[in-house]
């Protein structure tokens, strides 16, 4: 019986690996040849470490980036949810199946989860309100509507910092 692979962490990662997942946050449509002339190694090394970091699970997926607004959209909401006691993981996974909802987070501070959603409109941030965010063990909701995007963007990687490897 095998091992369990032991859990990857940023150390792990050398400037070939950083350069291969920098050039596909660039254009995740590079080719390996492509991502081999921009980083100058040979393709082979690209299809070798790409599987590795995938089966390390460092590279989680390949997806498309919409435009939210262009798709229907309007309007982005943040709502902070104070949740009753031992009902966290159930109102999350409930929550989490709406598909207006694309983030849920356990957090600390004034909330215990903070929910990320998209509507259409004033009707439909009004429906989500009264039926997901208003479910059953959530004692209170605090929405705001987001007036403008400033940034928003998946996973970067860190800033590259030499101690990482001291600390391997």
């Amino acid at each position: 019986m095998m091992a369990p692979a032991r859990a990857w962490l940023m150390h792990d990662l050398d400037a070939t690996d950083r350069a291969i997942l920098g050039a596909l946050l660039e254009d995740a449509r590079y080719s390996q040849r492509e991502i081999a002339k921009r980083v100058g190694v040979a393709q082979g090394t690209v299809t070798n470490r790409l599987r590795r970091m995938e089966d390390a699970g460092i590279i989680v997926g390949h997806q498309v980036r919409l435009d939210a607004e262009r798709l229907g959209w309007e309007m982005t909401v943040i709502a902070g949810l104070r949740i009753a006691k031992g009902n966290m993981m159930e109102v999350q996974r409930a929550i989490a199946k709406d598909p207006r909802v694309f983030a849920v987070y356990d957090v600390t501070g004034d909330y215990d989860s903070m929910v990320l959603a998209r509507v259409k409109n004033r009707a439909d941030l009004d429906d989500l309100t009264k039926t997901v965010l208003t479910s059953d063990h959530v004692t209170r909701s605090y929405t705001h509507v987001v007036l403008n995007t400033v940034k928003e963007e998946g996973v970067a990687l860190p800033p590259f910092d030499p101690e990482d490897l001291d600390q391997a």
